[in-house]
């Protein structure tokens, strides 16, 4: 059955008066604008059953909770319970990030995210001399577990969802969080959160890489494996596209290489003796929602149906668990303007009102000064307000898929899903995802699509209000700013001299000597990584090993 629901509708008739139309409306005045979405789809005036006419309901949309779950994973989603608040947070020392956790939780923030800084995302110690000036500046500093035990001091990781945003360093930062659970007392078979160990879109995207990819893939399917028998509540991989449009992708771009990651990871577990429907229930996806509010929903729309389609029919998967796509989402942190900072309130809401018409599991709105530094409390306390008056005041919660049956919103939906599958055929033909990242394919189309949108900005094709146009003269930004000081760096070296000098340091050569053979024989990762966690072996010491086994990668350049 086709997507209009009236059924008597004479399809011939609707084309004869809609050519009239637009013969009518072919003089009418429009302001000098670029009808096209941030994929440069050229939009249409108008959308019609005609759009949709060809589309069958029950194999490309159905109903919510229903195979293909391009409406919603849920049958009733919002009605039955609302998204997860999650807000990203982490910065400085320990200590300064579990108070900003505490005051978020107090305030309503239903699961806690968490951001590290640049040393420990590349595997340095905050004592290393790379990390100089970088300490606790774009994250929390963790160094050992030490630290780990003060970010969720009287946090019971049990009783809330955390998220971890680290991929190079991610099974150290596991490690760290599962000695944390299992000191606390927690089963870890019921600790609940998800960290991104997305290395495959730090090659193609953010290029915070330390290992190349192939030993890189065997560290994702040994956590893989691991949270499969040992933490079956956490999800081992959230397939991250947010960074692929922060980079300079179109919608299209992101939707493509993100899922094409995501299939990657499933080969390889697959490869790796691990069954399917083992897998693909833990694997979650974590979106961008950008300026053009109705691409973004279609394309979580889109994402939904393309997971669904593979899974069950090119994997064969059984578990229907294994066809839904779960995901997070985070407001355009790219979209935000140091000038005239307030405006990024409006922006980030409409980006967040995306977000839930397109059906997310789990949102973060970032807040209206990060694009001058991390947020401040304040700041931070509107980002959170606004899902909360998105999820109790405006009734978009009422329904599900409230926007689906729209022409436009169909039209659009199943557009994104070809122009996926145009890309997936490409990186087939390039003989799949790490052999396209080596020969810096998807890297190439994202710096092209940036460049291209660039010059639409200097030509005013397009419009940022406060950048290219509506620009106030003579600006002054009045909005407190938060401030990362160098006694945070003195603090987070001074914890680890005392952690060094109180520790079995036989122990720790014992631990890292286990690392270095279960990086040769094959044998998983993951046990000595949380036996050394427990010792107190620093993230350093470990990536130094690691680093010494399985070598660093260096990118070829792409002109």
């Amino acid at each position: 059955m086709a997507i209009d629901t009236h059924l008597a509708t004479d399809f011939e008739k609707l084309e004869a008066d809609f050519q009239k139309w637009l013969e009518k409306n072919r003089t009418t005045k429009e302001l000098p604008a670029k009808y096209e979405n941030l994929s440069w789809e050229k939009i249409k005036p108008l959308y019609t059953p005609l759009d949709t006419a060809h589309i069958d309901y029950n194999t490309e949309i159905g109903n919510s909770g229903e195979f293909p779950y391009t409406r919603s994973i849920h049958n009733n989603l919002y009605r039955g319970k609302l998204w997860t608040m999650r807000l990203f947070a982490g910065f400085a020392t320990p200590e300064e990030t579990n108070q900003r956790y505490k005051f978020l939780l107090e305030r309503g923030q239903t699961g806690l995210s968490v951001a590290f800084d640049l040393p420990a995302l590349m595997g340095w110690d905050c004592d290393a001399p790379l990390s100089a000036g970088e300490v606790g500046v774009c994250g929390v500093s963790v160094s050992s577990l030490a630290d780990m035990e003060v970010i969720f001091d009287g946090i019971n990781l049990e009783q809330v969802s955390t998220s971890m945003t680290i991929n190079s360093t991610a099974m150290i930062a596991l490690a760290y969080f599962a000695a944390v659970a299992q000191k606390q007392g927690c089963n870890l078979k019921n600790v609940r959160g998800t960290i991104q160990n997305d290395i495959l879109k730090e090659y193609i995207a953010q290029k915070e890489y330390i290992f190349p990819p192939k030993p890189s893939m065997r560290i994702v399917t040994d956590m893989f494996a691991y949270c499969a028998k040992e933490m079956p509540k956490f999800n081992p991989v959230s397939v991250s596209g947010y960074h692929i449009r922060e980079a300079g992708s179109t919608a299209v771009q992101e939707l493509a290489f993100t899922l094409a990651d995501g299939f990657c990871y499933l080969e390889h577990a697959i490869a790796a003796g691990l069954d399917v429907d083992d897998i693909a229930p833990r694997i979650s996806f974590f979106f961008n929602s950008h300026n053009d509010f109705f691409e973004e929903i279609a394309k979580f729309r889109a994402a939904r149906k393309i997971w669904a389609k593979r899974l069950r029919y090119k994997y064969g998967a059984k578990d229907e668990r294994s066809w839904q796509l779960r995901f997070h989402t985070q407001t355009a942190g790219c979209t935000l303007t140091v000038q005239q900072p307030e405006n990024n309130i409006v922006r980030v809401a409409l980006q967040a009102l995306a977000a839930v018409l397109g059906g997310t599991q789990s949102l973060h709105t970032n807040s209206m000064d990060e694009a001058l530094a991390l947020p401040s409390d304040k700041a931070v306390r509107i980002a959170l307000r606004t899902q909360q008056i998105i999820a109790y005041e405006t009734g978009v919660t009422n329904t599900v898929d409230p926007l689906g049956g729209s022409y436009y919103v169909e039209a659009l939906t199943e557009k994104m899903e070809q122009e996926a599958e145009k890309y997936f055929e490409t990186i087939e033909k390039l003989g799949g995802v790490i052999e396209a990242i080596e020969q810096g394919y998807m890297q190439k189309e994202i710096a092209n699509a940036a460049y291209k949108y660039q010059q639409e900005l200097d030509r005013k094709e397009r419009i940022i209000v406060g950048i290219n146009d509506f620009i106030e003269k003579d600006e002054k930004i009045d909005i407190p700013i938060l401030q990362i000081t160098k006694e945070a760096e003195e603090r987070q070296i001074k914890r680890l001299k005392e952690v060094k000098a109180s520790r079995n340091n036989e122990e720790v050569r014992a631990s890292l000597e286990r690392i270095a053979k279960a990086t040769r024989d094959g044998s998983n990762l993951m046990p000595p990584l949380i036996e050394a966690a427990h010792r107190y072996v620093t993230l350093g010491e470990i990536c130094d090993v690691l680093r010494q086994e399985f070598g660093i990668y260096e990118e070829t350049p792409v002109f």
